[in-house]
């Protein structure tokens, strides 16, 4: 199986793969940053399971056209969720597909959960599940601050990654791009969060801080440092996703 690609509004390039039966289900990953866009067989794995399955690029990223933070990176979630029932193609076939979806799951991790969990306000979006995800960017990252950050992402990532010093700035100021600057807006039963005590990236204490306040769940583990979404692959995790996924 390989992944289909489709082109949102704003050049916001996506791998996508229809479900193994008729669903109308959809799953979006949103992926950290930075990585190398390679989720193909996480995302085999839910379409196997009767999900559509989205993997996109952030505007300013990879394929994608635009600049990288010029605007808050779950804006272009909302895009895709916008552009799901007017339709959109398959770029190797041409076909058009339009999806109706029943439910929208959000799967975010690192970076990327920030995008879910900012997400999670609209009422398109059924449930969140977020994996080790940035919920405050003004806590300083003990192995990757802010500022290292930028010129690791510059100098080992080049042009795959396309912002100006003014945006990626914004990140500091606790308003752009900020699971906590939402708070009181997001309704905690839509959002599990998974994360490890020993994470070396996003510090566990503000995500424990965020579920308490959101009243969400949290799975906080032992064990298991900056943890991705490829752990949701594994039967045991899988299943707390699904029992979660599935609950009222």
């Amino acid at each position: 199986m390989y992944a289909l690609r489709t082109r949102f509004k704003n050049g916001i390039v996506a791998e996508f793969l229809p479900p193994k039966k008729k669903s109308d289900k959809v799953i979006i990953l949103c992926s950290g940053m930075p990585s190398v866009p390679a989720k193909t067989d996480l995302m085999e794995f839910f379409a196997k399971k009767n999900y559509w399955v989205f993997y996109p690029r952030y505007r300013g990223t990879w394929e994608s056209g635009g600049r990288f933070l010029k605007v808050s990176p779950h804006k272009d979630i909302l895009e895709i969720i916008s552009q799901l029932p007017r339709g959109f193609k398959d770029l190797w076939s041409g076909k058009t597909y339009k999806i109706q979806p029943s439910k929208i799951y959000l799967l975010g991790s690192s970076f990327g959960g920030a995008a879910a969990l900012l997400t999670s306000v609209n009422n398109r979006v059924t449930k969140v599940v977020a994996v080790s995800p940035v919920v405050d960017w003004r806590v300083k990252s003990k192995s990757e601050p802010v500022d290292w950050l930028c010129k690791f992402v510059k100098q080992a990532f080049g042009g795959a990654f396309r912002f100006s010093m003014a945006d990626w700035n914004k990140l500091k100021n606790g308003k752009f791009y900020n699971p906590v600057s939402v708070v009181k807006k997001v309704n905690g039963k839509k959002i599990f969060i998974i994360h490890a005590k020993d994470d070396w990236v996003v510090n566990y204490k503000p995500v424990k801080k965020f579920t308490r306040e959101t009243n969400s769940q949290l799975l906080l583990l032992k064990r298991g440092g900056h943890l991705s979404l490829s752990l949701l692959q594994k039967p045991q995790f899988y299943k707390k996703f699904k029992n979660f996924i599935d609950s009222k």
